[in-house]
């Protein structure tokens, strides 16, 4: 089955689009998603910004929460604007990258993106963490013990490092078995259909 990876961070309001629609149109396609749980922070660092893009260039970030609006409502997804931001995702990253190849991963992280950015929970709460795995029926106790083992925390860092050889910049992105890189939430049937057809 054709693959595509997805690179996505918790902290991204573009991120959360993509990750409510990719299982789907994934599935249509009969494409297989790698989910790839990462973190921007470091790679915004050596771009050399301090935060995120969107706080640095606060006209960028007005234009992006309307653009993010109007798309939610386009897509008919919940959306209400974080009181924090940018989200603290480092435990949900964790968590993610965890469970990255486990059968939950999808439902784990939309419901992630859907307490961030259509109820505006604090997603760094280990409490609110806990409740989610067991929501899912998993052994919440177990996932959370895993998450603070080195193997992770340093899985994780080095899946970013990874993410940023293979040219990733930003969130979402995803990339073909070939290589070819699409970034955004408005490149997703882009990518999906060269992932589908083995043309990128």
């Amino acid at each position: 089955m054709p693959r595509l990876a997805f690179y996505y961070e918790f902290a991204s309001p573009y991120s959360y689009l993509t990750a409510a629609r990719i299982e789907q149109l994934a599935k249509d396609r009969g494409v297989d998603v790698e989910w790839r749980p990462i973190l921007l922070g470091p790679i915004f660092r050596r771009q050399g910004l301090e935060s995120s893009p969107f706080v640095e260039n606060p006209k960028k970030g007005a234009y992006m929460w309307r653009d993010v609006a109007r798309t939610a409502a386009n897509l008919g997804l919940p959306w209400q604007k974080p009181s924090i931001f940018p989200l603290h995702s480092l435990l949900a990253s964790r968590i993610a990258f965890a469970g990255r190849s486990e059968p939950w991963i999808g439902a784990f992280s939309r419901a992630v993106f859907h307490m961030a950015f259509a109820l505006d929970e604090d997603i760094s709460k280990p409490e609110l963490m806990v409740a989610l795995l067991e929501e899912l029926e998993l052994d919440a106790d177990k996932v959370m013990k895993q998450v603070e083992t080195t193997e992770v925390k340093i899985g994780l860092r080095a899946a970013v490092a990874e993410a940023e050889a293979l040219g990733v910049f930003g969130a979402p992105s995803m990339i073909t078995e070939k290589g070819e890189l699409y970034w955004g939430n408005d490149r997703l049937d882009e990518a999906l259909d060269a992932a589908f057809l083995r043309i990128g």
